[in-house]
């Protein structure tokens, strides 16, 4: 089996470390093709505006001038010689749930591995307050990744889904299990903007993202990494609301 590894959070990011390790527990052909830097909340974009530049790292190991859509793309087009079976992206620095998921960069690596036709994982650790930047711990992602991901390799996913799966903030002995959960949203919040002032006296704004308070719904994402359990969720690329197409058509006549 050959599996792509790529992530948003740079070819350089911890996490990136231990999704190679998982993936050498399913397979001796494993490519990496990650973002230069991070790239975080830079959703399924794609540069258009500026060439994109292919950097080499050892065999097998390369990074991309761009985002997490940039490297899955040059890797299926470029880098690899073949199609992957499998797109694991991640191990993120950070929760992707609910509608975090519209903004994640590691979930739209996945996004783009399905729009070709493989099967696509993305994977995210989630962490307390207590446990920012480079201290962030991927104990359970390292302990509980392999058995999150063996018994999606088997079973037949319609075209176009994907799956994501987040770990919960505990230590690893710690988690309660696995749930299969549908997607929650947050209360709305996206945290402060942050205003300054740079050396040359200019203002600039930056977002920060404060924690958000949740409703949690029974049987959400959101709900069983509250209650220490690594959440599985597949996700679908379709977002046509159904129920409408009927009214709105009407509309029209």
């Amino acid at each position: 089996m050959r599996i792509l590894v790529t992530n948003d959070d740079g070819i350089n990011a911890p996490g990136l470390v231990v999704l190679e390790e998982i993936a050498a527990q399913f397979s001796d052909d494993v490519w990496v093709c990650a973002p230069a830097e991070e790239q975080s909340g830079a959703g399924h974009s794609l540069t258009l505006t500026k060439p994109v530049r292919l950097r080499k790292h050892g065999e097998k190991r390369y990074s991309v001038s761009g985002t997490p859509t940039d490297s899955v793309m040059m890797a299926l087009r470029t880098v690899m010689p073949g199609p992957p079976d499998l797109v694991l992206s991640g191990v993120n620095r950070g929760a992707n749930l609910g509608d975090d998921i519209t903004y994640s960069g590691t979930v739209s690596a996945a996004i783009e591995g399905a729009l070709a036709g493989i099967r696509s994982i993305a994977l995210s650790q989630v962490y307390s307050r207590e446990g920012m930047g480079d201290d962030v711990p991927f104990g359970a992602a390292r302990e509980w990744g392999a058995k999150a991901i063996a018994p999606l390799l088997g079973v037949p996913l319609p075209e176009r889904t994907l799956i994501n799966i987040n770990f919960p903030p505990v230590h690893a002995n710690e988690v309660k299990g696995i749930r299969v959960v549908r997607q929650g949203f947050h209360d709305y919040g996206r945290g402060t903007v942050v205003e300054g002032r740079d050396p040359r006296g200019y203002r600039y704004y930056w977002f920060g993202l404060d924690a958000i308070e949740h409703t949690l719904d029974h049987g959400t994402d959101l709900e069983a990494i509250a209650e220490g359990y690594v959440s599985v969720t597949p996700l679908q690329l379709d977002l046509t609301h159904y129920s409408s197409l009927g009214a709105l058509a009407e509309r029209y006549e």
